[in-house]
């Protein structure tokens, strides 16, 4: 009985420790972005990915997940392509939004759903701080905006 509870919480320590890459379920118990909505996980990735004073900012991040989730190469949800290890800011799904810019984020997310995208942006999946410039070959500065350089690769 005793390693039997052992075994459960080991197994619960670990879903725990491993919240930040994508969530788990462990015994009907939801752990992670399985808490977050739709909504919740993309006002997160633009609160925290951009200036957050910047709609314009904010609209092109939220352009690049939705150029994501519609990619195969990505996974097909806004949680999905959020919780991607390595890819947003980190904490990105955990950390407090604290400041007027969730408001922003709220409202930008809400047209996005709807449909709204950023035209600057067009098909690109990628982004990093403005100011940084890489020479690679198979990389295209399509767009500068809310402090980041957005970029489709080849």
């Amino acid at each position: 009985m005793l390693d039997i509870s052992k075994a459960v919480l080991r197994g619960a320590a670990i879903c725990l420790a491993i919240t930040s890459l994508g969530g788990c379920s462990f015994f009907g118990i939801e752990f992670g972005m399985a808490q977050l909505s739709p909504k919740e996980c993309l006002m997160r990735a633009m609160y925290f990915e951009s200036n957050r004073s910047s709609p314009e900012g904010m609209l092109a991040v939220g352009t690049v997940v939705m150029n994501r989730v519609n990619d195969q190469r990505y996974p097909h949800s806004i949680c999905g392509v959020v919780g991607q290890r390595n890819q947003f800011a980190p904490g990105v799904l955990t950390r407090k939004m604290t400041d007027s810019g969730a408001v922003l984020a709220s409202q930008t997310a809400d047209q996005i759903m709807r449909g709204a995208r950023h035209p600057g942006v067009g098909n690109a999946m990628h982004f990093h701080t403005a100011g940084l410039r890489f020479s690679y070959t198979n990389m295209h500065y399509v767009l500068m905006a809310g402090g980041n350089e957005f970029y489709e690769k080849y």
